[in-house]
């Protein structure tokens, strides 16, 4: 299974996207289905059952009229109070209480809920994952914290109405639990969404026709899906239909007895046959490795910046014509790419004789010496002719420990030395944190402490939140563990998010040996 899929990702010219409904949520945050969601808030003595006959057993139809009801409850009931207080400015309709506590529901779901699940292994893989990008018609947030450095775009009116670049995004287009009044949730917002579904099909298009997209969560069945691919062949055209081929693949469950296995089928919509690949299995290991091994070796991220600018360059009634080189470590936004950038491993020249057994000496044996301790480096060497010319494309470079062994443990110290490291050592403490990550920690972990941290989080959110720490409260002890356990991670060849972690071993570096 694992090498079938391999070789479907390998034919496309373009990465991954992940589709992914409620049923990843279950999978991994032990989400409840729309009756259990829904159940939670009958709170005015009505069962659940009493709101599924009015409806005709339609959910929307059940959210539209328990919202009602659950409106008149949530201002004068005394477990609310509080949250009235906080968000009754918030308020637009007899549907925004449910709504709110829908969201502040989810908002306590996060991946530490996902790393103590039974499918913990699955969930290491899914953080090292360089997707193309994400679609998603979940409310919670477990996608931007396993894929926290994409761009987010809520619902289909931030989708249509914005430049997204189809690559390093995730696209909420049923809304986010952070926009309450987003939420796709009512019959009416159902009518609303369906209204708009071819719109949102044109804009999707590049992404189904060019890109493998991954449907993890849903039944093969599911409206949600079957509308939206209606609307994209309606607008390619039914002749067309069977350039979708490999590019859609399914995975589902096995139904008891059922041995794993992949397949290709067809859906038939409204007559038409859409050609799709449908793996079936309990274990979605095998599919998580099969996309990794067709990763990037430049991370998403740093493509949609530099695709943001070329867009910005091409709108542009006065284009700068500006050319830079920059290393992947030190671009956090578009505006760290000024149009062209170039990303690799630059050869590394002796500037001197004195420094030809160094030459081949970068970052990587830095750092591994730094954790390690065990290289026996000639530390004036290493500050004369290696660390100037490594730093100048990276900051990311650990200079302290041999600074530290040729006595300098002071600014002062260093002043007077003959040393030109100022980009390391005058370093601001800020810039080992990364700015899209901001937002989340001061959201859900600023409280935390560092082993709590490490605990709850992935490693690779783990890396980029830690820096946002008071220094007080970072273990150094504790780092240095972490950076061991982690240490395969530093390389890009193996994780994508490489400079959270190189970021972080040289904040261990200024920590254990700086001053």
């Amino acid at each position: 299974m694992e090498q079938k899929l391999i070789e479907i990702f390998k034919d496309t010219a373009a990465g991954p996207f992940l589709f992914l409904g409620s049923g990843f949520s279950r999978r991994y945050l032990g989400l409840e289905d729309w009756k259990g969601l829904l159940s939670k808030f009958c709170v005015v003595g009505k069962p659940f059952e009493y709101y599924l006959s009015s409806a005709n057993g339609n959910y929307p139809k059940v959210a539209a009229l328990l919202a009602k009801d659950f409106n008149e409850y949530w201002w004068s009931a005394p477990e609310y109070e509080s949250s009235v207080k906080k968000f009754k400015s918030k308020i637009e309709d007899e549907t925004s209480a449910l709504r709110i506590e829908i969201s502040n529901y989810l908002a306590t779901l996060d991946q530490s809920k996902a790393k103590e699940s039974g499918y913990s292994k699955e969930v290491t893989l899914l953080a090292n994952l360089n997707v193309d990008g994400v679609i998603t018609t979940n409310w919670d947030m477990f996608i931007e914290q396993i894929f926290p450095e994409y761009k987010t775009y809520i619902g289909q009116k931030e989708l249509l109405f914005q430049n997204p670049q189809a690559i390093g995004e995730i696209y909420k287009i049923h809304g986010c639990s952070t926009m309450p009044n987003s939420l796709v949730l009512t019959d009416s917002d159902y009518d609303r969404f369906n209204e708009k579904n071819t719109y949102l099909a044109a804009k999707l298009i590049t992404v189904f026709v060019e890109h493998p997209v991954v449907f993890i969560g849903y039944s093969i069945s599911d409206e949600n899906i079957s509308g939206l691919l209606k609307a994209i062949s309606s607008c390619i055209g039914r002749e067309n239909v069977e350039k979708l081929r490999k590019n859609l693949i399914f995975i589902q469950r096995l139904a008891d007895g059922e041995d794993p296995n992949i397949s290709d089928t067809y859906l038939t919509i409204d007559g038409t046959q859409i050609p799709l690949v449908l793996v079936k299995t309990n274990d979605y290991i095998p599919v998580y490795k099969a996309i990794e091994s067709t990763k990037r070796k430049i991370p998403a991220r740093v493509l949609r910046y530099c695709k943001e600018q070329l867009y910005e360059l091409v709108q542009s009634s006065n284009p700068e014509k500006k050319i830079c080189v920059v290393d992947i470590d030190e671009i956090e936004s578009k505006e760290d790419v000024e149009f062209l950038v170039g990303v690799g491993v630059a050869h590394q020249e002796p500037t001197s004789p004195s420094c030809v057994g160094y030459a081949s000496i970068g970052a990587p044996d830095l750092l591994r010496d730094l954790i390690h301790e065990d290289q026996a480096f000639d530390s004036e060497q290493v500050l004369k002719n290696v660390a100037p010319k490594v730093c100048k494309r990276s900051p990311n470079v650990p200079v302290f420990f041999y600074l530290r062994k040729l006595g300098v443990d002071s600014q002062e110290k260093y002043s007077d030395s003959e040393f030109d490291l100022d980009k390391v050592v005058l370093r601001s403490l800020k810039s080992f944190r990364v700015e899209s990550y901001k937002k989340p920690f001061f959201r859900n972990y600023e409280h935390m402490s560092m082993d709590e941290i490490i605990e709850s989080c992935t490693p690779e959110n783990a890396a980029a939140y830690i820096p946002f720490l008071s220094r007080d409260k970072i273990d150094v002890d504790l780092l240095h563990k972490f950076l061991i356990e982690n240490e395969h991670k530093l390389d890009y060849e193996v994780s994508n998010y490489a400079s959270s972690f190189r970021k972080l071993a040289s904040l261990y570096d200024r920590l254990k040996w700086g001053w």
